[in-house]
């Protein structure tokens, strides 16, 4: 028997129900949930990344002084309320960014190409694009065993993938932080409707009896296609079998996904609207209806693991609302102008306003008895400090949030000079308990993040 392109074609289906083909590991291609997936007092640490270019104004982001009780800088100041749950980290170094012999002089795709995978990101303007699995995607294999998405990848401004960025660079690294393989970049998503509907279907709210009618509708068209295969497998060679392997695999994720929605339908939800087609307008708006709906994601357990661009490099956004019309890269060679500073510094503080309203949502949504901010780990940074050097040195770095105990905030971190970014990784991934012997350039774990 021959499989049919009718019969592969299923596959459409399954998207059409909110599949994702990154798949779990082979344990978790069983449909049924475990009695510890369902253990709600079992802690449930997450994994943020939330990014933003072109460095800082290192004056006015490194806080003057060490330890607890440090005052803090121009910039970090919008998130002083959350001082008990910040770790300010300086020191931290990313050398897998830098310009290589015979590199072209684009800096930008260097930068974030590398900045999860700590792997120098090959120069090409086409599609051979090559760096390395990124952290976040390390800690999805393992934490999206339990949940319906292994990880969610969003963006701001993001460029279309084809076509060189910068000089020498594919824009695939400059609209991506994250690669589930050496030469597999994840897009990421910048339309606030369509991430609504992969969290949510194509329902139009938040509302349970919304979620669970088109569950309902997801159940039948799974049956249909079990059916389907049931039928499909009888008579079938091994060639042929082999061949419904992926398929399978697929159905079995979906499956596993319609059941752990099922179970976590009544899950109390803020009644939220599908958004509206388009992006919004307003860059405030926008970023905080981005932030809005990875709190949903968080607080519904739909996903373990967030990365978010805030603007990519190289980006032309201006930000006429703080009285700054310049495009931000443009504004980033600020040739040391005391005007250019002064405007950087007011950019730098509106990011940070916007991670504070982020971290507020966070703070006052639980998860059983304590928050989300509680429970989730948070990195927060660029992959340069001076933009106008393109320095990769002493990176502006900080962790926000609790890590379901496994954090101690309230302090400001001052690490040796060329500390590898990437220890700060291999800490975060053992404190999820995903132990890796090495990313990039790591040399060990950091101290002092639970600890004086």
């Amino acid at each position: 028997m021959i499989i049919t392109k009718k019969a592969l074609a299923r596959r459409t289906v399954l998207r059409g129900i909110g599949t994702t083909l990154a798949l779990p590991l082979l344990d978790g291609m069983v449909p049924a949930l475990t009695a510890t997936a369902r253990t709600a007092a079992a802690p449930k640490p997450r994994l943020g990344v939330v990014y933003v270019p072109h460095g800082a104004v290192m004056d006015n982001w490194t806080p003057a002084t060490q330890g607890a009780g440090f005052k803090f800088s121009p910039i970090l100041q919008p998130l002083e309320p959350f001082r008990d749950r910040l770790l300010v980290l300086s020191g931290l170094d990313h050398a897998p960014a830098a310009q290589m012999p015979g590199d072209p002089a684009g800096g930008h795709g260097r930068i974030t190409g590398a900045f999860l995978t700590g792997v120098h990101a090959k120069p090409t303007e086409g599609a051979d694009f090559e760096a390395g699995r990124s952290f976040d995607q390390i800690a999805a294999a393992r934490l999206g065993q339990q949940v319906e998405l292994a990880s969610l990848e969003v963006g701001i401004g993001l460029p279309e993938f084809g076509g060189a960025c910068d000089a020498g660079f594919s824009c695939a690294y400059i609209s991506t932080l994250c690669w589930s393989g050496p030469t597999t970049p994840l897009p990421m998503e910048s339309n606030p409707r369509a991430l609504f509907e992969r969290l949510f279907g194509d329902g139009t709210s938040t509302d349970p009896a919304a979620r669970r009618e088109r569950l309902g509708k997801d159940r039948s068209i799974l049956d249909a296609v079990t059916e389907k295969i049931a039928l499909l497998q009888k008579g079938l060679g091994a060639t042929d079998r082999a061949k419904l392997g992926d398929y399978l695999t697929a159905v079995r994720d979906v499956e596993r996904r319609i059941e752990r929605a099922e179970d976590a339908v009544d899950r109390e939800l803020p009644l939220v609207e599908r958004p509206a087609g388009g992006v919004p307008t307003s860059f405030d708006e926008y970023v905080k209806v981005m932030f809005d709906l990875q709190v949903l994601a968080y607080q519904s357990d739909l996903t373990r693991v967030i990365s978010f661009l805030m603007t990519p490099e190289l980006t032309a956004q201006t930000y006429p609302e703080i009285g700054v019309p310049d495009a931000h890269h443009a504004l980033s060679h600020h040739e040391n102008k005391p005007e250019s500073l002064v405007k950087l510094t007011k950019i730098g503080s509106y990011h940070t306003e916007l991670f504070a309203y982020y971290l507020e949502k966070l703070r006052i949504t639980s998860d059983g008895e304590k928050s989300l901010l509680d429970q989730v780990m948070v990195l927060y940074g660029s992959g340069m400090s001076n933009s106008n050097l393109h320095n990769i040195q002493k990176l502006p770095i900080l962790l926000a949030g609790g890590g379901a105990g496994q954090l101690r905030g309230g302090r400001h971190i001052q690490y040796a000079d060329e500390t590898p970014l990437t220890n700060l990784y291999l800490t975060l991934l053992s404190k999820l308990d995903v132990p890796v012997d090495r990313i990039g350039d790591s040399t060990g774990e950091l101290p002092y993040l639970s600890d004086l």
